[in-house]
């Protein structure tokens, strides 16, 4: 059997990896697609040295993003229920329903927070009452925030 060849991938190859990865192939896949068609240089120890930079900054970004996240979980529990007012019908059932873009709104004119709509998860919501919404800001980071539905 031939050798492998390890390569750095300059862009995404799909089932095989992401830009700036290491990787190892046949030689044949290498030479014929990968090089030529400029999806992947040969690994020199200078390229490797660049892809460990890439991966340290890739890495201190997150742990930046993590740390905003944190601060942004504190912000959110600091201001305990979130207050939504809608028209109310015959036995506390409201009209419509609460949407995610309606906490998201909320959370901005609590606390000056922007929070992405589709990283807020609430229970369906259909009449008055407290429920819980579930805000994921970062991949490890998760904050639960009362939403209190009231009669407007």
């Amino acid at each position: 059997m031939a050798k492998r060849v390890q390569l750095v991938l300059t862009q995404d190859v799909s089932k095989l990896g992401k830009l700036g990865d290491l990787v190892e192939v046949a030689p044949g896949y290498a030479r014929n697609y990968l090089i030529p068609q400029s999806l992947a240089t040969r690994a020199t120890p200078g390229i490797l040295k660049q892809v460990e930079r890439r991966r340290e900054k890739e890495r201190q970004r997150q742990l930046e993003l993590k740390q905003q996240a944190l601060e942004q979980k504190a912000a959110l529990e600091k201001v305990g229920s979130l207050k939504i007012a809608k028209q109310v019908g015959e036995n506390e059932a409201i009209f419509g329903t609460v949407t995610t873009q309606d906490v998201a709104d909320a959370i901005q004119a609590a606390t000056n927070l922007e929070v992405d709509r589709r990283g807020i998860t609430i229970p369906d919501i259909g009449k008055l009452g407290t429920y819980k919404a579930e805000i994921k800001l970062h991949s490890e980071v998760t904050a639960q925030i009362d939403v209190e539905v009231v009669a407007s």
